[in-house]
């Protein structure tokens, strides 16, 4: 399989140098243990360990002995949710030099799954979140066949798009079978998938607890607890809306988002360019598609969506401090403003409005309006945002 390089390795030599423990967080089979393994590579006195090898997880049966005989190197502890009684010892590890480096640990589930690094390793602590690949790391040029197969490395790089979709499909029946339950997570994976599937045929609409609930036939409180799991392993996303001072009711309602297209096209059964082509989610799955390029551009911004009632609308609103932006997607390379968008932007007055659509370059509209590619508006969200 192509190595491709992954743009936060300097994100990892940032973080171990400063705190001592860095958390690579992010879904199962996204690229953690390779970035990790690539970061190490580089350097004397690293030492790793895969805790689903019985083996190596053997080693940590008397976990403080053990990380104590490799003091001085940076341990790298792989699928660290399989082991969270290690918690405690690493803080006390941590403490007693206060020195950066110490671990690297990677993980399958978000800090909110993971209570116990927020609750024990507060202060000592950097996260850093690995997506899929992006159109930064594959090149633009490539924009289709990441639409399409979605960024996980072994759907992206396949040698077809049936492979790809076997690799998917594989995929999600060992998330949902294997990998859920290891977080400590009883749910049944028929019930868990449904519940999936409804979300990709609901994907960038307004969600309804309970119209899902009632479709499937379960309480509210169920598909809260579904919402979060799906979200907490980094397979959904919720895109709240933004609540801005203007004198309109706004739409309250969050959006929900598949995160990886290439399962949302799996979950709906999409297998190619041309039945993507003819879809009706063909629209939203673009939305999401850019969507996640631009979280993973900007991960410390906060992102939004704008509606009122009376149907003024933008996909996305990017904030961080003072700054706004707009970003409006158009699964097209002709795209045309309706009288929402417009209306919108006048409620919101960004600082500069995007339109993601199907071109190779960058132009202008009207003053602070610019049509471009995602790969383009994501360097320069990157660059307006620093």
């Amino acid at each position: 399989m192509d190595l491709i390089p992954r743009r936060l390795e300097a994100r990892v030599e940032e973080y171990t140098a400063y705190f001592p423990v860095t958390a690579i967080l992010g879904p199962r089979q996204c690229g953690k243990t390779t970035l990790a393994k690539m970061w190490m590579s580089g350097r004397e006195n690293t030492f790793y360990l895969d805790l689903e090898l019985p083996s190596d997880a053997a080693k940590l049966r008397y976990a403080e002995d053990f990380l104590r005989a490799h003091r001085g190197e940076t341990v790298c502890l792989d699928e660290i949710q399989r082991t969270p009684d290690i918690f405690k010892v690493l803080r006390a590890l941590c403490d007693e030099t206060g020195q950066p480096g110490q671990f690297l640990i990677l993980g399958s589930a978000s800090p909110d799954l993971l209570r116990q690094t927020s609750e024990t390793l507060a202060g000592r602590i950097g996260y850093i979140e690995l997506t899929p690949f992006t159109e930064t790391e594959v090149g633009p040029e490539h924009w289709e066949r990441l639409w399409l197969r979605g960024g996980f490395p072994r759907s992206y790089l396949a040698p077809d798009d049936v492979l790809s979709g076997a690799w998917l499909e594989s995929f999600i029946q060992t998330f949902l079978e294997r990998d859920i339950p290891q977080l400590g997570i009883r749910v049944p994976a028929v019930s868990l998938r449904q519940f999936w599937q409804m979300c990709a045929h609901l994907h960038g609409d307004l969600w309804n607890h309970e119209k899902v609930a009632s479709s499937l036939g379960v309480s509210g409180k169920t598909v809260r607890h579904y919402l979060e799991i799906l979200e907490q392993a980094f397979m959904l996303r919720r895109l709240p809306p933004f609540q801005a001072n203007v004198k309109k009711r706004l739409v309250k309602a969050p959006r929900i988002y598949v995160r990886d297209s290439g399962i949302l096209h799996r979950l709906l059964r999409i297998t190619g360019t041309d039945e993507l082509a003819g879809h009706p989610v063909r629209g939203n799955s673009w939305e999401g598609y850019v969507l996640e390029q631009v979280a993973s551009a900007v991960p410390d911004a906060e992102l939004f969506f704008y509606r009122t009632s009376a149907g003024a609308e933008i996909d996305l609103v990017v904030r961080r401090g003072s700054s706004t932006i707009a970003v409006e997607m158009k699964a097209t390379s002709a795209p045309q403003l309706t009288r929402g968008f417009w209306s919108a932007r006048s409620d919101l007055a960004p600082d500069h409005t995007w339109i993601a659509a199907h071109v190779e370059e960058a132009y202008s509209i009207e003053r602070n309006i610019d049509v471009a590619p995602p790969s383009i508006i994501c360097s320069e969200l990157e660059a307006f945002i620093a």
